[in-house]
């Protein structure tokens, strides 16, 4: 059974996820009002603040998003963790593929090279970090 504190604790981390997207919406909105494009901005802000008021209130109807929420759930964490990596993978595959096809078409590659290499070595400092801690 858990303290009041504890209960206290997960109840404000449970926040976290919707008090990020409003987070990011916010920085849609800064960076697209200094780019100049106001359209973006504002649409930015507007998606991660629906984003951000649907996970709350899927939170409180569905069991998957409450799991992804609370992070109580070692079933749906086991799945939001097989989804990362497949979405992990999917990026990595369509960056180098790009990549590939920007050296076809006589170009340096870029950007693919650099995201290609980003991803490369989080993965390898992942695989370390997780080999010396496991």
């Amino acid at each position: 059974m858990s303290t009041p504190s504890e209960r206290s604790l997960r109840r404000w981390l449970s926040w976290t996820g919707p008090v990020v997207g409003v987070l990011f919406g916010v920085v849609y909105l800064v960076v697209g009002l200094v780019g100049g494009d106001r359209g973006f901005a504002v649409g930015g802000f507007a998606i991660m603040l629906a984003v951000s008021a649907l996970m709350v209130v899927a939170a409180r109807y569905s069991e998957t998003a409450k799991g992804l929420v609370d992070r109580r759930d070692e079933r749906i964490n086991g799945i939001d963790k097989d989804a990362s990596l497949v979405a992990g993978m999917t990026v990595m595959l369509a960056t180098l593929g790009m990549f590939c096809l920007e050296i076809a078409r006589g170009r340096d590659g870029s950007p693919y090279y650099q995201l290609g290499a980003l991803g490369g070595v989080a993965y390898l400092a992942a695989l370390l970090w997780l080999r010396f801690r496991r």
